[in-house]
């Protein structure tokens, strides 16, 4: 493992808002985020697959009476988040290191207000299915800790992705909201992503690609 790596984990050990397996508050945060965490009763939203956490500090830095969490399994690249969140005093920030397939051990039911899913690996070969993260064993994880009507929003280049999450809406219990296979062109969701663009969405913009963007919820059951 090189130096850097080893700096940066030692960093997220340290950093009060990096919440990691083997810290005290790993263990204490289920149902406790506002209370323990932010300190606040205001909204949580969480971004899936955070990566450099440039959507979720970006977030914060527009909604300061909103919480953001971002989450991903890689420590290297949390620490870019986690570092620009603290040297902005960003509040309203936190980062979790942890997989997806085990959020349910770190959210109560109806903890979190909203998801975005922000450029995903499209896990586009066919043996990869199970670990799309719009497939439906991560939706049912959803489900579980979002509040009623909470809003999952994804956004990608990948066309495939974007074709089979909506073949996926229309097989399970959910409500597409609306979607676009090209965000920039038709502009008529634009206003929803508050001029924030990633360093891999930057990437795709500047060789031509379009983004396609989804924005969907669960339907009410009676």
């Amino acid at each position: 493992m090189g130096k850097n790596k080893l700096k940066r984990f030692a960093s997220n050990d340290e950093a009060s808002n990096v919440v990691q397996e083997g810290k005290p508050k790993f263990l204490e945060i289920k149902g406790n985020w506002n209370k323990l965490f932010f300190n606040n009763l205001n909204p949580i939203i969480v971004e899936i697959g955070c990566g450099y956490g440039e959507y979720t500090t970006g977030l914060a830095e527009q909604f300061p009476l909103k919480n953001f969490i971002g989450i991903d399994i890689k420590g290297a690249r949390i620490f870019k988040g986690s570092q620009y969140a603290i040297e902005q005093k960003l509040q309203n920030v936190g980062f979790l290191r942890t997989r997806v397939e085990f959020l349910l051990q770190s959210f109560d039911p109806g903890e979190i207000d909203e998801i975005w899913i922000t450029f995903p690996d499209p896990q586009l070969k066919e043996n990869r299915e199970k670990h799309r993260l719009t497939h439906p064993r991560f939706l049912a994880i959803y489900k579980q800790i979002l509040k009623t009507n909470g809003v999952i929003h994804l956004k990608t280049d990948s066309r495939e992705l974007t074709d089979y999450t909506l073949e996926v809406l229309e097989n399970e219990s959910l409500e597409n909201l609306g979607h676009t296979f090209d965000l920039y062109q038709e502009q008529t969701f634009l206003t929803e992503h508050n001029g924030i663009k990633t360093k891999y969405e930057k990437i795709y913009l500047a060789s031509g690609k379009p983004i396609n963007y989804i924005k969907f919820k669960f339907k009410k059951v009676d």
